[in-house]
């Protein structure tokens, strides 16, 4: 515990801000998991950011300013190095004359202002800001291309080769010196941070005739974020293939990887996957934040009465539930959320994988290992010799896979697994397409829930914005609903990065397999009919729960335009 802890916190128990007992926890959290004590109190829902920014600027007499709304000159930025703004949590943001003005987290800082001073030259005019939204200033303004620079600077007049495709490349005992080079090594860190930092899902590192970009996915769009040297194009990708635990000397075929770093308290996965390209290998890694996994289904997004179906059908003692949509619409968070509730003593649940994306205590999980002859069909195989009552299988690829898991569903088995269609209703037709009977599909499925993401309007920047009628009438709005609507929209901010939005919402469309709907597959029923027997019954169409989503003021028009097909 530091001075500056003790005494922040006796201060704010004096002021009846907290008590006793809750300065404990939080001295407590923060000896085990770091960090500053306002961001602990903040944490375990004792007080605002606003509440600590508040009182430390009565307290010292400093202004208190929200830097979401401030415009940060670059010139500005350079007077402070961004090892002293993270290491102090300040950031300048304004200069006149030999006075800077210092937006810090704890304006008490008497080390960080003889820093600032020491380094910069100038006298120090301090303000107070939230920790978090100077920590997002700093990822703004000290981004990543300006960081790459100091990084270079670094670097000395040694070239690494880039692969020659003449030739079979690069030495491999160049290339293992050139990885375990400082600014190499900083540079790979940084691009991991960075994502982390910024809330990515996957890191793309991709080698061209004559340029070298990395981009980061974030809330589902990919965002240029850094073009280092072509000069470090074999070095970088290879010491990411070094920490993946990859042969770096095989360039020629696809390789599969995980890394495991830790950030502060928190452990983060990084599945890597390399692929040859015209110009050097590509470089893919999802992030796998564990942290970040939601398993409450009533945070999801699901309307109420769509959760309440997909409760009851999961909750039933044995069926098929399937969930659909493309790769990377959420499919494996949502299984994970009902296997989560389904988790207790008395339940045997197995699960076949590919890959296991998350450990979640209580569940046997397997991973799949084609290469070995371990496919979802042979896991399932040997997971109905295992004495199971739940069984998730990652996805239904085949007739076979499909087979054993409607076998496994009417014999007393709860049964959950994905495909890839466009809808809940065609997914009835994908897997009599595939061969299964339609009596059988009809007898073992329960329901079928088809999903996609779609982003969220930031909180911060968050504005009332006017839409034409005829607009919101062709998105799926009724004329009388577009008269009275109010359409929101985000303006771009700090928070946000400029774009917007922050953070995703799942659109759900949920498929109850009622007997009407068992009937119509019986009678080799379209897909369309099927959808239509569903809406009937109360099923909510993917453009349906996104208008929902715009009418409660979540997203955009265009957003879900963009996810979504009309129907």
């Amino acid at each position: 515990m530091t001075v500056a802890s003790s005494r922040l916190g006796e201060m704010l128990v004096k002021s009846k801000l907290i008590s006793d007992d809750q300065l404990k926890k939080a001295l407590t959290q923060q000896s085990s998991g770091g960090g500053r004590l306002g961001s602990n109190l903040v944490k375990l829902g004792y007080l605002s950011e606003e509440d600590i920014t508040s009182f430390l600027s009565k307290q010292y007499g400093v202004p208190s300013i929200n830097l979401a709304h401030f415009e940060i000159d670059q010139s500005v930025i350079k007077l402070v190095p961004a090892e002293i703004a993270q290491k102090h949590m300040v950031i300048p943001i304004n200069r006149k004359g030999n006075v800077i003005t210092v937006a810090m987290a704890d304006p008490s800082n008497i080390f960080a202002i003889d820093d600032i001073k020491f380094l910069s030259g100038f006298k120090v005019e301090p303000v107070v800001a939230a920790e978090t939204s100077i920590r997002n200033a700093i990822n703004k303004h000290y981004d990543s291309a300006g960081l790459v620079q100091d990084i270079m600077r670094d670097f000395d007049d040694r070239e690494v080769s880039t692969v020659d495709e003449s030739d079979e490349g690069p030495d491999v005992g160049d290339l293992q010196r050139a990885t375990e080079d400082a600014p190499v090594v900083k540079l790979v860190n940084l691009i991991l941070s960075d994502a982390i930092k910024k809330g990515a899902s996957d890191i793309h590192i991709e080698p061209y005739e004559k340029s070298f970009r990395v981009r980061l996915r974030i809330d589902g769009i990919l965002y240029d974020v850094m073009q280092p040297p072509m000069k470090l194009k074999a070095a970088i990708i290879s010491r990411v293939k070094i920490m993946s635990q990859l042969d770096i000397a095989e360039r020629r075929l696809p390789q599969d990887g995980r890394i495991k770093i830790r950030m502060g308290q928190k452990e983060i996965d990084f599945r890597v996957s390399t692929l040859p390209t015209l110009f050097g290998e590509k470089v893919v890694l999802r992030l796998l934040d564990k942290s970040n996994l939601q398993l409450d289904m009533t945070m999801l997004g699901f309307e109420p009465q769509a959760l309440q179906i997909f409760e009851k059908s999961i909750l039933l003692p044995y069926g098929m539930v399937l969930v659909t949509g493309p790769t990377g619409s959420g499919k494996t968070t949502s299984l994970y959320s009902a296997l989560h509730r389904l988790n207790t003593t008395e339940t045997n649940i197995m699960t076949a994988e590919d890959p296991v994306e998350f450990n979640l205590q209580g569940v046997n999980q397997v991973q799949m290992k084609p290469e070995i002859g371990l496919n979802f069909a042979t896991a399932l195989r040997s997971f109905l010799r295992q004495d199971p009552d739940i069984i998730m299988v990652g996805e239904i690829r085949d007739y076979e896979t499909a087979e054993i898991a409607i076998k496994a569903a009417m014999t007393g088995h709860l049964v959950l697994s994905t495909l890839h269609t466009n809808d809940a209703p065609s997914t009835i037709s994908r897997l009599i397409n595939m061969g299964v009977e339609p009596f059988l599909v009809s007898a073992s499925t329960n329901m079928i829930l088809a999903q996609r993401l779609c982003r969220k309007i930031c909180n911060s920047c968050k504005e009332e914005i006017s839409v034409p009628r005829q607009a919101l009438v062709d998105t799926g709005f009724t004329p009388e609903e577009a008269k009275a609507l109010v359409c929101y929209q985000g303006k771009g901010c700090m928070e946000c990065n400029d774009t917007g939005y922050r953070g995703r919402i799942a659109l759900y469309e949920v498929l109850a397999i009622t007997d009407d709907i068992k009937d119509a597959i019986l009678q080799g029923a379209a897909a369309s009919e099927i959808k239509e027997l569903g809406r009937k019954n109360g099923m909510r169409t993917l453009r349906e729960s996104g208008l929902q989503k715009i009418r409660e003021g979540m997203t955009t028009i265009p957003e879900t335009m963009r996810v979504t097909s009309q129907s």
